[in-house]
């Protein structure tokens, strides 16, 4: 007799990233539908918590009830750690629960780590994940201290709490704040010229979305720039460009009726904040149809690889940009700082912004058939959600249950990747050496 015996596939890294955001997801979707979760003591239904657990994973800030008026102090904890764990990942952070246990890594968890991360190679990837549980802890530490003054000077005691919880949100690209309680959904409005906290809210923003892998370069290399890997480079130089060019554009067009000094720091904050923060100091319905089309621009963007950010990612952007300028001066490979690009990667990128832009444009146009409601306004609600940003016009929380699911999901889809669940999907299907016949198409 012959006995068959099948042998159970381990999951892929991809696979285990997305169980692992779904897992934490449903575990803080629990939690908040407890009656110690809200504010009047009641059971939250179901989507709502879901919603909001998945917006507070996936690091996006995008509500249906104002943070700190619904959730209690406990809810808001929970709301807290949700975005902790999105925002370091949570495949960094069970890493780091087992170095602090002193269990071993194994190959196979180096392998997911590299992939949650978006490190170059395994090696050394234990080390790096030590530097991105230290690095943000004291980020968010600094950024609390700064803080604290401010707001224990406007809320008393209750202000170191605000102070942290603001300072891990702003750190993780989260965008949830608790500034609600005399106005829902103001975000940091009341502090549009305040300069301590836009300034440090700023900071926190992009220094969590340049990634911690380029931090790890800055802190090896210090100011030699020429000694940066070259993904380093191509970050740093779309950051500035991405918040420069925008901002000068507030600046000039935008909040004009400011005085100058106040208008530089709102054209700044509202130049940064897209980076997939969410938070915001004016009233975004205010901005003209240029302005909100530049803030979707910058919401599918997003921030760098490897960091606490969504969207498309900085280095896809660059690359496609520097690929459409190779085939202009008709030159074969796409070529950064004296380095070529390999083709696959490429080919990657225009992937990702097809995959972003179907998402975009499809979400945008269910809601806007399902709700009524200007594409435009929806359009800037699914970049936000996308991207993971945050940002709103003000229609989340009078959304219907299956455009708020459709959100659900371009949250999940903006934080774990697209790639990500595509390669998972399809992670089970045979490569071939064999290739078809080519033939030649017109284009353009």
């Amino acid at each position: 007799m012959i006995t068959f015996i099948h042998k159970r596939k381990k999951p892929t890294s991809f696979q285990v990233i997305i169980l692992g955001f779904s897992g934490v997801i449903l575990l803080g979707t629990f939690l908040l539908m407890l009656p110690a979760a809200s504010r009047a003591g009641t059971w939250t239904s179901f989507f709502d918590a879901l919603f909001t657990a998945t917006s507070a994973v996936c690091v996006t800030g995008l509500v249906i009830h104002d943070t700190v008026s619904y959730w209690s102090a406990f809810g808001q904890l929970v709301i807290l750690l949700l975005i902790q764990i999105g925002g370091m990942g949570v495949i960094t952070v069970a890493a780091a629960f087992a170095m602090i246990s002193g269990k071993k890594i194994s190959l196979m968890q180096r392998s997911t780590m590299q992939e949650a991360i978006a490190a170059p190679k395994v090696g050394g990837i234990v080390r790096l994940a030590n530097f991105i549980v230290k690095s943000t802890l004291l980020m968010e530490l600094a950024g609390a201290a700064v803080m604290a003054p401010t707001f224990c000077r406007d809320f008393g005691i209750k202000g170191l709490w605000m102070a942290l919880f603001h300072s891990v949100s702003a750190f993780c690209n989260a965008g949830f704040d608790l500034m609600g309680a005399d106005a829902p959904f103001s975000s940091l409005t009341g502090y549009a010229v305040q300069p301590v906290i836009n300034l440090a809210v700023m900071a926190l923003i992009i220094v969590g979305g340049i990634g911690f892998l380029t931090w790890d370069d800055i802190r090896i290399n210090r100011l030699h720039f020429h000694k940066y890997r070259m993904q380093s480079k191509v970050i740093l130089w779309t950051t500035a460009l991405l918040l420069s060019v925008p901002a000068v554009y507030f600046y000039f067009c935008e909040f004009v009726s400011l005085e100058p000094g106040e208008r530089i720091l709102v054209s700044i904050f509202q130049a940064v904040t897209p980076r997939t923060a969410g938070f915001n100091t004016v009233d975004l319905t205010s901005l003209s149809e240029a302005g909100q089309w530049i803030i979707i621009v910058l919401m599918l963007v997003g921030g760098s690889p490897g960091s606490t950010a969504g969207g498309m990612k900085t280095t896809t952007a660059a690359i496609l940009f520097a690929t459409a300028l190779s085939t202009f001066r008709q030159k074969e490979d796409t070529n950064f700082f004296g380095r070529r690009i390999e083709t696959g990667v490429v080919r990657n990128a225009a992937t990702i912004l097809l995959m972003y832009l179907v998402l975009f444009f499809t979400g945008g146009l269910l809601i806007s058939i399902m709700e009524g409601l200007p594409m435009l306004t929806c359009l800037f609600e699914t970049a936000s959600a996308v991207g993971t940003v945050g940002l709103t016009l003000g229609i989340t929380p009078e959304l219907g249950t299956v455009s708020r699911l459709i959100l659900i999901l371009l949250m999940f889809l903006g934080r774990v990747g697209g790639l990500t669940l595509v390669f998972a999907a399809l992670s089970g299907t045979k490569k071939t050496a064999s290739r078809l016949p080519k033939e030649k198409i017109t284009v353009g």
